[in-house]
């Protein structure tokens, strides 16, 4: 007889979204002529630039002769993509990134979701709260997570990012094993500095902890002052594994390419201390064993954006992304509603009024003007008392849902 993996029955019942896309549903049987305008979701509405279409052509061309086909790639990517980010996404900012610590893969969910396949299941995990569902999810899944009650797991340190401490968490007071970090944070669309990040950088080092940082928002940072990596500060390259994405910086959604970089400096131990083990070689074994690589086509896709028109076209949807949050803010702000994010994030963090709950709230908005947004506790307890809403929809549907909420 085969025997379910127990953990998975541990889920709560629903995702967060599905949950989203029930009410929705709902809403819209009870209203068949209502216009409703999704502000939750962060998938992105701008068409791919002219730079990855033109590339993406190319490609789809080279495969339709037997000269140029290309069947299996390299699990761990294409060359010439891995050279491109080394280059334009770490050496430009002053970080030495080896080729073969870059792993594409397709799309920075799938990379984060099964990391914890090269660490030990009984490791202890912090993260930041509120946080990304799949961090929580993909951990309990396999049983590090312990048990969920009272909204919270038994074996996961939770680190509130809230109003209250400036949205800059403080460190654990005990040794965690993992540490997950998403900045610019989904979903609060905050940032940290450098010195805020470098105290996070000291305690891995210090405690031996190993942090995933999640940085699939950087290309939206317009501070100078604010990290776009974490290997910008000395001696994480020693304990970090970031994890990038296309999909928000160049509508790679529906196309799915990303990458992890994971350093050769960056060890874990075995059970008996014995060993330092370089977690690099663990993870290439690993894609090698369970992954067959991301396309060709979307690969050469994403090595268009490196090319100088194609840096100048993702630069005009991230800045009409970017507009459509100052849109937003503007206009929240002029209900009278606090707002966080938005400035160098795509996601603006808003305060729900006169103490109603984020589920409340979300109704609220729904029903009297058609605008939907994600409850904030949806990404834990101390999102309580918050909504999220997304940068980006299109123009016209961002002006025209701020007007009914202001109404």
């Amino acid at each position: 007889m085969a025997l379910v993996n127990e953990y998975f029955l541990r889920l709560t019942e629903s995702y967060l979204f599905s949950d989203i896309a029930k009410k929705v549903n709902a809403y819209k049987l009870t209203h068949p002529k209502g216009n409703v305008i999704s502000l939750g979701i962060g998938d992105v509405t701008q068409p791919l630039c002219p730079a990855v279409i033109k590339a993406m052509h190319e490609a789809v061309e080279e495969m339709a002769t037997s000269a140029h086909f290309h069947g299996y790639g390299p699990e761990h990517g294409y060359d010439f993509l891995r050279e491109a980010i080394v280059k334009h996404d770490y050496l430009s900012r002053g970080v030495h990134i080896d080729p073969s610590e870059v792993f594409i893969n397709d799309g920075a969910k799938s990379d984060l979701g099964n990391i914890g396949d090269i660490v030990r299941w009984d490791n202890s995990v912090g993260l930041t709260d509120p946080v990304y569902p799949v961090y929580i999810d993909s951990n309990a899944m396999i049983g590090r997570a312990g048990t969920f009650a009272d909204g919270k797991w038994s074996n996961i340190t939770y680190m509130p990012t809230t109003e209250a401490n400036g949205f800059d968490p403080e460190l654990p007071d005990h040794r965690v094993d993992m540490i997950y970090l998403c900045y610019p944070n989904n979903p609060t669309g905050t940032v940290l500095t450098k010195k805020q990040l470098k105290r996070w950088v000291d305690y891995a080092l210090k405690n031996d902890s190993l942090i995933l940082f999640d940085s699939a928002y950087e290309s939206y940072i317009q501070d100078d002052d604010i990290p776009h990596s974490i290997y910008e500060i000395r001696g994480a390259k020693k304990c970090a594994i970031e994890f990038r994405s296309y999909s928000k910086t160049a509508g790679f959604t529906g196309i799915r390419c990303g990458y992890t970089v994971i350093p050769k400096e960056v060890t874990a131990t075995t059970f008996d201390g014995t060993q330092h083990v370089e977690l690099n070689r663990l993870w290439e074994r690993r894609q090698a064993t369970k992954f067959n690589g991301a396309s060709y086509i979307s690969q050469r896709a994403a090595a268009a954006i490196y090319t100088p028109e194609g840096k100048q076209q993702i630069r005009e949807t991230i800045s009409y992304y970017m507009q459509n949050a100052a849109i937003m803010r503007e206009h929240l702000q002029q209900k009278g509603l606090t707002v966080y994010g938005g400035t160098n994030a795509p996601y603006l963090w808003v305060k729900t009024p006169e103490g109603k709950t984020s589920w409340q709230f979300f109704d609220e908005l729904l029903y009297s003007s058609g605008v939907v947004c994600t409850p904030g506790v949806g990404f834990g307890p101390s999102g309580e008392g918050f909504v999220r809403l997304t940068a980006f929809g299109k123009r016209e549907d961002c002006i025209e849902a701020m007007n009914r909420i202001v109404g």
